[in-house]
C-alpha cells in the first residue's frame, strides 16, 4: 500500500480547519487561507495532519524538515551480512594474507565472515587436518574477531564462522607483522600421511 502524502498549503480545500502552531499551541478553527498567511509570515508551511477529524487538523511547521525526520525513522538500519572467504587446501601464503585482509575489512564493517575450504578428490580423506589448518588461519584474526562456529566438515567443504568483536578496530601494524611471523598452511607431506 503506497504511503499517503500529507496535503499542504493550497492543496488543503476544507472550508475551515483546526490549526496548531509550530510550538504545539492550539490556535483554534479558522479558514485555511488565514492559516496559510500565518504560516507564510513565519516562513513555514500549513500541513494537514488529521484529515479525518471534523474539522480537519492542520499544523504550521517546516514541511521539508518533517519529511526528512519521517524518512529517517522509516529507513531500516543496515544489517550485518555474511561474507564468504573461499580457500583451497593449497592456497599460498600471499593469497591467504590477501583473503585475511578482506576478512578484516568485512569484520571492521560489522559483517560476519564464513570461511570455506573446498575439498576435491583425495583431499577429502584428511578433513581433520584441513579443519586444524583452518582453525590456525582463523586464529590470525583473534584481535578483531571471535569464532562463533569452529571448523567442521559439511559435504565437500569445511566451514567455519566468525563475527567481529564488540570493540574491534583494524590495526595495520599487527596485520603486517603477522605476515612474516606466521608459517604458510602447507598440505601434509608423504611421511605425515603415512604416520
Amino acid at each position: 500500500m503506497p504511503e499517503r502524502r500529507e496535503r499542504l498549503n493550497e492543496q488543503i480545500r476544507f472550508p475551515e480547519v483546526f490549526v496548531i502552531s509550530e510550538t504545539g499551541e492550539q490556535m483554534g478553527v479558522m479558514h485555511p487561507r488565514d492559516a496559510m498567511d500565518i504560516a507564510r509570515e513565519r516562513g513555514l508551511d500549513l500541513v494537514e495532519v488529521a484529515p479525518d477529524a471534523r474539522p480537519p487538523v492542520c499544523k504550521i511547521l517546516d514541511y521539508g524538515k518533517m519529511r526528512y525526520e519521517k524518512s529517517k525513522r522509516t529507513t531500516p538500519k543496515a544489517k550485518s551480512e555474511i561474507k564468504t572467504i573461499t580457500l583451497r587446501p593449497k592456497t599460498g601464503e600471499h593469497d591467504l594474507q590477501t583473503k585475511l585482509t578482506h576478512a578484516r575489512k568485512f569484520l571492521a564493517r560489522g559483517d560476519k565472515v564464513r570461511f570455506q575450504v573446498r575439498l576435491r578428490g583425495r583431499e577429502r580423506a584428511r578433513t581433520d587436518l584441513w579443519c586444524a589448518n583452518l582453525e590456525k588461519v582463523m586464529e590470525r584474526l583473534a584481535d578483531v574477531a571471535v569464532i562463533t562456529q569452529r571448523p567442521r566438515h559439511e559435504g565437500r567443504a569445511i566451514t567455519a564462522f566468525c563475527e567481529p568483536l564488540k570493540k574491534a578496530a583494524p590495526t595495520k601494524s599487527k596485520d603486517k607483522g603477522s605476515a612474516s611471523s606466521e608459517a604458510p598452511v602447507d598440505p601434509p607431506t608423504e611421511t605425515e600421511k603415512s604416520s
